[in-house]
């Protein structure tokens, strides 16, 4: 992949899309404060009238990000669901931060829910009933439901902290598979 400055988008990438992009990345890195709309307009290269063409406000803007983060946990879900190693399996493996398009839109949306936002309090609520319920209709038990949930929660930030030993570095590696056979033992007839 070629290498483009931090900022910097494609020609080809919508103008809203490069606004969007731009606010997630602010919020990711620097949370709300640093957010502002001329920071958005200046990190798309876009001017402040641009920016105003596409989203009328601040408010406009978190909409079209939480939609955007809505949107690709809806998909998630359905991965989830669809998984050819089950349910179980995939969400365990995917509970890694990466970087991907995902992990972006869920942090910016925590970044939002974190300065106490109620949209995005709502939609990151949303997302977890969501990715309960594909757990509880593959395991048949709320509790055990629960528990994997939380376990897939701090696999999730143990990830997203830097150099942490205890992340796994591979979704596919040994230790995530003792894991998920850990798992496998909690559910209800094992």
């Amino acid at each position: 992949m070629a290498h483009m400055p931090k900022n910097a988008a494609a020609p080809s990438v919508p103008t809203r899309d490069r606004l969007l992009d731009a606010f997630e990345d602010l919020l990711v890195e620097g949370g709300e404060r640093s957010a502002t709309l001329d920071a958005v307009a200046a990190a798309a290269a876009v001017s402040k009238g641009g920016l105003l063409y596409h989203f009328a406000s601040k408010d406009a803007l978190v909409d079209g990000v939480l939609a955007r983060l809505d949107a690709l946990a809806l998909q998630d879900a359905e991965n989830i669901r669809t998984a050819p190693a089950g349910p179980v399996d995939y969400l365990i493996r995917t509970s890694v931060h990466t970087g991907s398009p995902l992990d972006r839109a869920y942090i910016a949306g925590s970044r939002l829910a974190q300065g106490r936002d109620p949209r995005a309090m709502q939609v990151l609520a949303d997302i977890r009933r969501r990715w309960l319920s594909v757990i509880e209709e593959a395991v048949h038990d709320p509790d055990t439901a629960q528990a994997i949930m939380l376990i897939s929660d701090g696999l999730y930030v143990n990830s997203s902290l830097a150099e942490n030993e205890l992340a796994p570095q591979d979704p596919t590696d040994a230790a995530m598979a003792r894991l998920i056979a850990l798992i496998g033992r909690l559910l209800p007839g094992s």
